[in-house]
């Protein structure tokens, strides 16, 4: 009887670890990445393409241009070099001097945006640049560009120029150039000259840029 119970106590305990191993076999699987190293991915997820690695990055994108260095469609936020008191006063001795400085201009621009005539600076940087152009294709967009924003009677933009202008470069607009707007470009340019300039000299701008250059320059003295 001894042995008999022996031999059923051996057969039971040979019994539950089978079951026990049919039922370990028919389970879940083990994971296969620990919770530390598991990888959840979304359904939105799963279609996108591996992100780039660090040899693989886009380049990075090509800096912009200075916009109050001919560059005609974006504001003016930029941050030019200051100006030296010396470039600072020799804007009072003629609109071309203004014209050709970088700083004049950002500075001439924000005070005809006080005016509400913004756009004459705008139209004339626009002109500048498309002299600049070889490219006929990049000619036909820009002039396509510049006579909606600034000539057309439909823009906000307009600038003011007189009919035989109008016409000159309606006619031009069939074949346009990189010289299309030059006429019109004079005319605004005499514009701010005679009209804009003379109050620019004697406007709370101007006259805080001299003084900031006098304090600067008693400073450094």
């Amino acid at each position: 009887m001894g042995s008999w119970k022996e031999g059923e106590t051996l057969r039971t305990r040979a019994r539950g670890q089978a079951e026990t191993a049919v039922s370990g076999s028919q389970g879940e699987p083990p994971p296969l990445f620990s919770d530390s190293q598991a990888v959840h991915v979304g359904p939105e997820e799963a279609d996108q393409p591996p992100s780039m690695s660090s040899h693989d990055a886009a380049p990075p994108a090509a800096p912009s241009r200075n916009p109050c260095c001919l560059c005609w469609c974006c504001c003016c936020s930029c941050s030019c070099s200051t100006p030296s008191p010396e470039e600072v006063r020799s804007w009072a001795q003629s609109f071309d001097k203004l014209m050709h400085s970088p700083a004049g201009r950002s500075v001439f621009r924000e005070f005809l945006r006080t005016e509400y005539s913004e756009e004459n600076m705008l139209f004339w940087l626009a002109c500048e640049e498309l002299k600049a152009e070889a490219n006929q294709h990049v000619v036909d967009e820009k002039a396509r560009l510049i006579y909606e924003d600034y000539v057309s009677i439909l823009s906000p933009k307009e600038v003011s120029l007189d009919s035989r202008v109008r016409e000159g470069i309606n006619k031009k607009m069939q074949e346009p150039s990189a010289h299309t707007f030059d006429d019109a470009q004079l005319q605004i340019y005499t514009l701010m000259h005679r009209d804009s300039y003379p109050r620019f000299l004697s406007s709370p701008t101007y006259r805080a840029l001299l003084l900031q250059g006098s304090s600067q320059s008693s400073n450094e003295a």
